[in-house]
């Protein structure tokens, strides 16, 4: 076992003990982890965010965020055993990660709308930014390269949807990045980790990840229809469970959302860089369990059900079905979305 050097200051080794039993777990390029064992052998990771563009900002949402949701009970996240802004370094309890069950799905989806309960509003986070107009010149300039018929209205409908985002309360906790490998399956339920991207939003753009394939993360999965419309009622049960009112807003939207980013194609590093929909119709990249058309695909598959019988964008379902049916046709080698997660 090879030993690092633990970035814990004095103050930190004063409160919790000298570190012993080190190891380097892998992350992001864009923090350090290791697993440790600390004063009475508590086991506890210990996270660093390297200087980059932006460390300050992440983790003083991954903090803020953790001390809001350590206040769910039972527990959806680690608990906190200390800090250092400083050095941007977080101390938390280590949980032992399992495989997750068969339907795991549900679970996911509880324990999600138990985090977002935890409430957005009045935090230091910033609030949850949405599709905008550049997306919808975006999307329909792909659409009309690829040679569809971009239905009348259709303009009208995606610029609607927009401002329906945009008018969504911010009441919910989002976690920013709730992608399979920061949702920790335990003997005691789901603990979430990696909020660095956290912000105040509206949760059904998160329960959306299930549906609509994940799209911040390189492990995209889909599930049958019947279990993902298990996991969402679940969801949307505990929320009224834990808040006492119904969520605001629909699922069909928050997925038409994510269809018409085109920065959900790419990892963090490559977003805000170029026009991803433009730069799909002349080459494939993979990113994770699947290729950006192959996300692309799945993702009009499901806005163009989703929506079919909507009186707000039946003429998006149109389009949605036609693309999905033309780049089959121009691109036939493209594969499924797998249905079990690594």
């Amino acid at each position: 076992m090879v030993v690092y050097r633990v970035p814990l200051g004095e103050r930190l080794r004063d409160e919790l003990g000298v570190p012993r039993k080190v190891r380097r777990l892998s992350s992001s390029p864009r923090s350090a982890v290791w697993r440790v064992e600390l004063g009475g052998g508590t086991r506890a990771v210990v996270k660093q965010l390297v200087a980059g563009a932006e460390a300050d900002e992440r983790y003083a949402r991954e903090v803020a965020a953790l001390r809001c949701a350590g206040r769910v009970r039972p527990a959806v996240v680690p608990r906190v055993l200390g800090t250092d802004a400083g050095e941007r370094v977080l101390v938390l309890e280590h949980v032992e990660h399992r495989r997750p069950r068969n339907g795991w799905q549900v679970e996911y989806a509880t324990a999600l709308a138990r985090l977002h309960a935890a409430g957005g509003d009045g935090t230091e986070l910033p609030r949850w930014a949405g599709p905008d107009e550049r997306d919808i010149e975006s999307f329909l300039a792909f659409a009309r390269a690829l040679g569809a018929g971009v239905p009348p209205g259709v303009e009208h409908e995606l610029g609607e949807l927009v401002l329906r985002l945009g008018k969504l309360s911010r009441r919910a906790l989002l976690h920013g990045d709730p992608c399979p490998g920061n949702d920790l399956h335990t003997a005691d339920g789901i603990r979430f980790v990696d909020f660095e991207q956290a912000c105040a939003g509206n949760g059904l753009m998160e329960l959306a990840y299930l549906r609509i394939g994940f799209p911040t993360c390189w492990c995209v999965t889909t599930a049958p229809g019947p279990l993902l419309a298990e996991a969402e009622q679940a969801y949307r049960s505990t929320w009224r469970a834990a808040t006492g009112t119904d969520v605001d807003g629909e699922l069909a939207d928050a997925c038409a959302g994510w269809l018409i980013r085109g920065d959900a194609l790419v990892q963090r590093a490559e977003r805000r860089t170029v026009d991803q929909l433009a730069r799909a119709l002349g080459e494939d990249w993979e990113w994770g369990t699947v290729t950006a058309r192959e996300r692309l695909l799945h993702r009009l598959g499901v806005v163009a059900d989703l929506t079919v019988d909507t009186a707000t964008m039946s003429g998006l379902s149109v389009l949605a079905a036609d693309l999905r049916g033309r780049m089959r046709e121009r691109w036939p080698e493209l594969g499924p979305v797998p249905v079990r997660r690594p």
